[in-house]
């Protein structure tokens, strides 16, 4: 039996080489990207190479006309959710909404795992995404897409697991690797994607209670705060975390002595963000 640390440092060295398996984002997100960072390009180009895919352009027509986004007419074409929300907030909402197609597997244990990890990813999405009413300058779009990707560098673990029995048929094993080395991992994926620096800190230092940065509350402390909250009576190591000792919370401007934090107030807005992602 190969030791916790073989596969630790196996993976490692695969990450540094270039040889581990990381994530693909799915076609039609790299096009859109690709089109809306084009600064030629107007909303019918954008729905052009939104509507190759069907089922993301109905997605996103659905979201459009949801509690979240709608207006006061219903959008029934593609061109009117990118004239409604711009062309920055439609690629954010392309990149979620396909971000779930990666969390699956062959092996049913492993496709297990990938099911808990999407449905958290959705959960810190949707508190963080409802945080952003108390930190000027984060968009919630922003906030939300960083929930989603926080946990992104477990895929490439339980990819290897899938391929290594001896991860899955040792109790505890796979996660501790998942603890030791999703973050580092994460970040590798999301420099691999090109994503902005910012998401990329998000992947990389989200657990990362000890950090400490000069100036307001950022997309970090957003996610960390909300990835503490969802953790909150579960078995996670994260639940047992001092929140006075997380400065995050001081940026957000959040009371450190209670044992949740209030959400009330947006709790039908964090249920239609987790419907968005059913």
């Amino acid at each position: 039996m190969e030791s916790e640390e073989t596969f630790v440092e196996e993976l490692i060295k695969d990450l540094e080489t270039g040889q581990l398996q990381l994530p693909t984002l799915p076609e039609v997100a790299l096009r859109v990207r690709e089109v809306v960072d084009d600064e030629d390009a107007n909303a019918h180009q954008i729905a052009d190479t939104i509507a190759q895919d069907a089922a993301l352009s109905a997605r996103l027509i659905q979201v459009a006309n949801s509690p979240l986004y709608r207006g006061r007419n219903e959008i029934d074409r593609l061109s009117m959710v990118i004239s409604r929300l711009g062309n920055k907030l439609v690629r954010n909402l392309v990149t979620s909404q396909v971000m779930k197609q990666m969390f699956q597997a062959t092996n049913d244990l492993v496709d297990q795992k990938l099911r808990e990890v999407w449905e958290h990813s959705v959960q810190v999405a949707a508190i963080a995404r409802a945080l952003t009413g108390r930190t000027p300058g984060i968009l919630p779009d922003q906030a939300m897409l960083a929930g989603l990707i926080h946990d992104i560098g477990i895929l490439p673990i339980l990819y290897r697991a899938e391929e290594r029995d001896e991860l899955l048929d040792t109790p505890g094993l796979l996660d501790q690797l998942i603890d030791r080395l999703h973050a580092r991992i994460g970040g590798a994926i999301l420099k691999h994607w090109q994503f902005p620096e910012a998401l990329i800190a998000v992947a990389a230092e989200h657990e990362n209670l000890d950090r400490q940065h000069a100036g307001p509350a950022d997309l970090v402390d957003l996610v960390q705060v909300a990835n503490l909250q969802s953790h909150i009576d579960s078995d996670h190591p994260l639940a047992r975390a001092d929140w006075g000792q997380v400065s995050a919370f001081q940026r957000l401007g959040l009371e450190v002595d209670v044992h949740e934090i209030e959400l009330t107030d947006v709790a039908e807005q964090i249920e239609q963000v987790q419907k968005m992602f059913q």
